[in-house]
């Protein structure tokens, strides 16, 4: 889903702010349509995953690095974008969890998903 779509889905306009985040929002966007029309023959299941994974994990570590880490972002453009789905709200919670903080996405979490 583009990030266009994304912004229409909540119908409201984007708050201040977004102009410094956009352009490199456009390039996460652009790195994840790559991956998900990357051939993927010869590839194990998961294996194809991979880059998906990693890109929706730098995407979502940006913006909780601008917002925690270096305080660049205000309250309501971070909210804005864990309601549009830019950045994942539960990989987020479980980074402020002590001991989670260097976790790659929720499916390393859960314990079920490893034999996937």
């Amino acid at each position: 889903m583009s990030l266009t779509t994304k912004l229409r889905r909540i119908r409201k306009p984007p708050p201040e702010g977004w102009d410094l985040i956009e352009p490199t929002l456009e390039e996460f966007e652009a790195k994840m349509r790559e991956a998900e029309t990357d051939p993927h023959e010869g590839k194990r299941r998961t294996e194809t995953l991979w880059p998906i994974f990693r890109i929706h994990h730098q995407r979502t570590r940006y913006i909780y690095d601008l917002f925690y880490k270096r305080e660049a972002i205000s309250r309501e453009l971070y909210e804005f974008c864990l309601a549009a789905k830019i950045a994942d709200a539960q990989l987020i919670a479980k980074w402020k969890k002590q001991g989670y903080e260097n976790l790659c996405c929720l499916r390393e979490a859960i314990s079920f998903w490893h034999n996937l």
